[in-house]
């Protein structure tokens, strides 16, 4: 029995041991340059679109091991409409109402098909990363469109200054990030307790007492130093503060409500579910319709970062948001996943590639390492399907 506890609880934290010892190697490969707080900060900015739209990618996975193909493609058309839209003089936040809402349309319209029309989600989204590559290009007519607005550049992660103000004071150490990063930790330790003092009155099982106390220390202790390394820098950066946002929302839609549980119901046993009364078309016009959403929040950070939008933007990026949810722990087969698991698997990707960008590895061989990886995380997924059955 202890033998297949440790098993288990092995299986269950394969990505969390692959990043530490990932993270472990670059530190000894980069003389530990990897960790130092601006590279930190770096991997913040420079995956902020990865968080994003793998937390949408999971939900349409989560339906039965479906992708939508044409987020990359998303990004660049919506971030090139606000990129027209404020090279005009017009308001930096006509512009991001005008992107959201240009994403949440195009993912419905991709949803519709989907859901009521039944074309397989690969072709339909195929067609939009095509389709919606050349809108881009049709929008910004083949040229490179500047973004200069600060006020949307600080907001939303781009320029010197895209930093949460330090109210607290320092001059070495940002003291708002210090201070807030032991807020969130004493926050997660109390939701923690809270947690297992309700499953215990309502008399659900609990996991062992030892184990979850270690877990939640070991969880803080890392809040706490991701903190104290960006307050070391400039403090936190505002692509985070879109990160957090996001994370936090979807991590509560797919534990605590309705729609997700149908989403993991779905990608269960579609049949049975459809047989239980649960409209499954609206489920699949959900998830599709919030990937198009997340597209265009991407989008918005994309072009942010990048301070200009251009037609070559996003190309890839459906496959780094694929990659991160499976090496993050979703099934192939749907059904299986969490936003948790999808962060771990985009901070992994993350971390390879800034890593071997510091060791000076030449891009091609970086692609072939990026593909090894996904390749491992599926293997291991069906072969422990394999082994269920």
């Amino acid at each position: 029995m202890e033998k297949m506890k440790i098993t288990d609880s092995l299986k269950k934290y394969t990505m969390v041991i692959a990043l530490i010892l990932v993270i472990a190697f670059f530190y000894w490969s980069t003389e530990g340059k990897i960790l130092y707080a601006q590279n930190i900060n770096n991997l913040i900015s420079q995956n902020a679109y990865v968080f994003v739209l793998a937390t949408g990618m999971l939900l349409c996975i989560l339906t039965g091991g479906n992708v939508d193909l044409s987020v990359g493609s998303i990004v660049c058309f919506v971030g090139g409409i606000g990129a027209v839209i404020m090279s005009k003089d017009m308001s930096p936040w006509l512009a991001v109402a005008v992107m959201l809402i240009a994403g949440l349309l195009v993912g419905m319209f991709q949803g519709f098909w989907i859901a009521y029309i039944k074309v397989p989600p690969f072709i339909a989204t195929l067609a939009g990363m095509y389709a919606f590559r050349g809108l881009s290009n049709v929008v910004l007519q083949g040229y490179t469109v500047s973004v200069s607005n600060t006020t949307f550049l600080n907001v939303f992660g781009g320029g010197a200054d895209c930093y949460v103000p330090n109210f607290l004071g320092g001059e070495t150490l940002n003291m708002t990030c210090l201070a807030v990063g032991i807020l969130i930790a004493v926050i997660f330790i109390l939701l923690t307790v809270k947690s297992r003092i309700r499953k215990k009155t309502k008399g659900y099982a609990t996991a062992p007492f030892a184990g979850e106390m270690i877990k939640t220390v070991l969880i803080s202790a890392v809040i706490i130093w991701l903190a104290y390394k960006l307050a070391n820098y400039k403090g936190i950066p505002s692509a985070l503060v879109w990160i957090v946002v996001v994370l936090g929302a979807y991590a509560y839609i797919t534990s605590k409500t309705t729609i997700g549980r149908y989403l993991y119901a779905v990608g269960g046993n579609e049949k049975a579910t459809r047989l239980s009364g649960v409209n499954t078309k609206k489920v699949y016009f959900f998830a599709y319709a919030n990937m198009g959403f997340l597209a265009g929040l991407a989008g918005i950070l994309t072009i942010a970062r990048a301070t200009s939008a251009q037609p070559t933007y996003g190309q890839g990026y459906e496959m780094d948001a694929i990659a991160a949810c499976f090496i993050g722990g979703a099934s192939a087969y749907g059904g299986v996943g969490t936003v948790v698991g999808t962060v771990v698997g985009a901070t992994l990707m993350g971390v390879i590639n800034q890593g071997m960008s510091i060791m000076g590895m030449e891009a091609n061989y970086q692609k072939v390492v990026k593909g090894l990886v996904l390749l491992i995380a599926i293997i291991f997924d069906v072969m422990s399907k394999k082994e269920k059955k």
